[in-house]
């Protein structure tokens, strides 16, 4: 985008501006092979306000500063008093260097306060020039009239000379340049590409050349904002990017009404006419006839940026011609809530009809959105963009966009918002090292970006805003972050697990092909493993090592295995077994010292395995009566250890650590299919009646008729029980009635100082979530077809949700 471009050059020239004195002959002193002008007010204006301005202090310390601010140090011991000039050329090839020219006066270079400074006066190719050094540090002074040139190369001085005057496109826009802001920039595109590629850009396709011949912006700063506003002028005749839409008017941007509310940066380029942008094209490209009218009806082309993938937008005001083309190069079809996503044998159309707008994308899938056109290049984008768009978690409605919008105008010719991520991935594919590297996206976590050109008569009104994002914008919306398909139907819950490297969550999931998936808190499949089987209830994470390295634990129908962060397995504890299939794994951690018991039930066998994979030995109790029916757990009262569990013939068994009966429960019970919960420090199970049985540290036994469904569910912590039966969810006894459908499991969160309760509507795809007192938390229920997991994923003070979206893909939301 070449307007970060300029926003860089913007930056590196802020520091300097000196008082104004309204005058317009500096001007007749830049030469023709200028690039870069700077024209400088008000130095003490534009000191306070760069002092004051948050975001360059944020970028104080940055690469390109740096380097910039040791180019231009010998400005520093500068003290004009009128108006100056600051202006960039190429006195040699690859070699550049600045001239600042003011009004000459006796004190404008401060050699009394410098002790360390020599002065030497010498002739250079017949002009008069003095040399100034100070530590490693020269410059070179000339007079010319009653003005004073200054520059570190002598070459650069020497080709200085007084222009006629003349009707100049540098001449005309710094006539109407402002005198009430403190400094205007002028960039010469036509020169500007040497320089830019010299110093500053990586990737040649990105350059200032050939995007226009001038741009002036005025450069005005708050404490929260950098903006820079103007305008772009190319002549007819030039083959200029801009004038792509010469003699065409502007119109409202939608492309962020279709995209999602976490996209990293939206291009918007609009047009009343498409003809008349197609006839710009054909000269613009050099080609002899116009291309097909298939595009006849489009009025904006829109490009959506999202974790490095893109999709391109058309919107139209009539779809038959394209959607009967579109028709003829479908192959497959997908209905996705209730939009069609189709596959195309040409993908190179977009490319052909689009240049120079749309380039290298592959348009394999599209789907249709009221009038507009959507394409991608995977299935997956296009159901994020769908998936936000059905929620109403567009970017339109984010932070971000309201807050760069407020400074722009309604209708855009050219619109480019981003986000800190978004503006971050353009710089670092755009620019050298180590000035790729500059900007941090979390630094400026609290900024927006945005740069808008609107057509005129004869010129391009041009805003460059890079803004704070209001204090008070709040989406209060829950929005899906992105979504994951699997290569085969997803059998498990997902969940999340801690990366001990990031401190971060990633999502542990895994299919019916039995391959296991960690993922990403951005979606990227970090590593898949074949397993022989199933994975039986929750994934446990452990520190084996007691060093800070985390694995995983579980079991499968038939094995009990450890993986290490890459998903290797830890010997020894891939243990095999046979006949029987295993219940999930039990990990108990007595003392918090990280001496683990891995219990394995098998049956009416127990095993329990120490840190090391051994038997222990101590651990008596090693076959139950009965089948045992639910993975054991711990819990401790006060300082005595707990082990429960439930036998088949309806035993409830409460031991000590090492296997003896610590709590003989008298009676029998028909247990539903709920594990026992500690709540109000009383072991807590139902029975299939909805009977609740509560056991003290006594033995003695409480019961609750609830007259629940079989089928009930119940979680519980120490003071909150929860129990779902039919279509109503009981929270500490409130009862909150939701539709009728066919419910999972409900789950019990407690994080930052809060508790939540998710319980997911499987038949009608919903997911619910509420807080302690039963009321919907804000944005809730949304899509999905399982029991979820909740955390702060990624460590921003948000909490994510991960679920199955559907039969083969998983999505995440973030709660805002």
């Amino acid at each position: 985008m070449k307007f970060t471009s300029v926003l860089f050059l913007l930056i590196l020239l802020l520091g300097c501006s000196q008082k104004q004195e309204k005058t317009s002959s500096l001007v007749h002193y830049i030469p023709d092979n200028a690039s870069i002008v700077l024209k400088i007010n008000d130095l003490d204006a534009l000191q306070s306000e760069l002092k004051n301005n948050e975001p360059l202090q944020l970028w104080k310390k940055s690469n390109l500063i740096d380097s910039i601010s040791k180019q231009l140090q010998p400005l520093s011991y500068l003290r004009p008093k009128s108006e100056s000039v600051l202006f960039f050329t190429e006195p040699a090839p690859e070699n550049f260097t600045f001239t600042f020219i003011t009004t000459q006066d006796s004190d404008l270079i401060a050699t009394d306060s410098l002790a360390n400074i020599t002065k030497e006066t010498l002739t250079y190719r017949n002009r008069t020039l003095t040399k100034y050094v100070l530590d490693s540090i020269t410059m070179y002074t000339m007079p010319i009239a009653d003005k004073i040139a200054i520059s570190p190369s002598q070459i650069a001085l020497d080709q200085l000379i007084k222009k006629e005057e003349r009707d100049s496109p540098l001449e005309r826009l710094y006539a109407i340049a402002a005198t009430n802001k403190s400094a205007t920039l002028f960039v010469n595109m036509l020169q500007s590409n040497r320089l830019t590629n010299a110093t500053l850009l990586e990737n040649k396709s990105k350059t200032l050349s050939g995007f226009a011949e001038w741009i002036t912006l005025d450069v005005e700063t708050s404490q929260e904002y950098l903006n820079f506003n103007g305008v772009s002028l190319a002549k007819d005749t030039l083959k200029t990017y801009i004038n792509l839409f010469k003699d065409t008017k502007p119109l409202a941007n939608i492309t962020p009404n279709f995209a999602p509310a976490n996209t990293d940066a939206i291009l918007s380029y609009t047009f009343d006419d498409y003809n008349v942008f197609a006839q710009n094209q054909q000269y613009y490209l050099d080609r002899t006839t116009l291309l097909d009218t298939l595009f006849n009806t489009v009025e904006e082309i829109g490009i959506i940026s999202k974790n490095k993938k893109r999709s391109i937008l058309l919107n139209t005001y009539g779809a038959e011609n394209i959607n009967a083309f579109l028709e003829g190069l479908k192959t497959t079809t997908e209905d996705y809530q209730g939009n069609e996503i189709a596959g195309l044998s040409d993908t190179n159309f977009l490319n052909a009809l689009l240049n120079p707008i749309v380039n290298d994308f592959n348009a394999n899938y599209f789907s249709i959105i009221e009038n507009t056109f959507v394409f991608a290049e995977e299935q997956e984008v296009l159901r994020d963009l769908i998936s936000n768009y059905n929620a109403g978690t567009t970017f339109n409605k984010t932070a971000v966009f309201t807050s760069a919008k407020a400074t722009l105008a309604d209708e855009s010719t050219i619109l480019y918002i981003a986000t800190p991520t978004g503006l971050e991935s353009e710089i670092k594919t755009s620019f050298s090292e180590p000035y790729s590297n500059d900007f941090k996206a979390n630094q400026f976590s609290k900024y927006a970006f945005a740069a808008q050109l609107v057509a005129d008569r004869n010129f391009f009104h041009s805003n460059i805003v890079f803004q704070k994002t209001e204090k008070t914008a709040k989406k209060n919306t829950t929005t899906p972050l992105f979504t994951v398909q699997l290569d085969a139907e997803i059998a498990t819950n997902p969940q999340f697990v801690k990366n001990h490297s990031t401190k971060e969550q990633e999502i542990i999931v895994q299919d019916q092909n039995n391959i296991l998936y960690l993922i990403s808190n951005k979606g990227k499949v970090l590593w898949k493993k074949a397993l022989d089987g199933r994975v039986q209830g929750e994934i446990h994470q452990v520190d084996l090592y007691k060093n800070g390295r985390l694995q995983l634990a579980f079991t499968t129908h038939n094995q009990f295995l450890i993986l290490d962060r890459n998903g290797k397995e830890v010997t020894p504890f891939t243990i095999t077994y046979e006949e029987t299939p295993l219940l999930p794994l039990a990990v108990f951690d007595y003392d918090k010292k990280r001496a683990y018991r891995f219990v394995v039930i098998q049956g009416k066998a127990i095993k329990m395995y120490n840190a090391k994979g051994e038997i222990v030995e101590g651990f008596t109790y090693t076959e139950s009566k009965s089948p045992i029916q639910n993975t054991p757990e711990h819990y401790r009262i006060g300082n005595k250890d707990y082990l429960v569990f439930m036998e088949e013939r309806g035993a409830l068994n409460i031991l000590n650590r090492v296997g003896k009966t610590r709590i003989k429960v008298a009676e029998d019970i028909n247990f539903s299919k709920n594990p026992v919960h500690l709540y109000k420090n009383k072991f807590t199970v139902t029975d299939k009646s909805g009977m609740m049985f509560q056991v003290d540290s006594k033995g003695k036994i409480t019961k609750t008729n609830f007259i629940l469904n079989e089928d009930h569910y119940i979680d519980a912590t120490s003071k909150t029980l929860v129990i779902m039966n039919d279509n109503i969810l009981s929270i500490k006894g409130k009862k909150v009635p939701l539709a009728f459908g066919v419910y999972s499991e409900p789950r019990i969160f407690y994080l930052n100082d809060k508790i939540y309760v998710s319980v997911t509507d499987i038949q009608n795809q919903k997911v619910y979530l509420f807080d302690s007192m039963g009321k919907p938390i804000v944005g809730f229920p949304v899509a999905g077809i399982s029991a979820i997991d909740l955390k702060d994923s990624n460590k921003d003070g948000t909490l994510e949700l991960v679920a199955k979206q559907n039969t083969n893909t998983l999505v995440v939301y973030t709660l805002n």
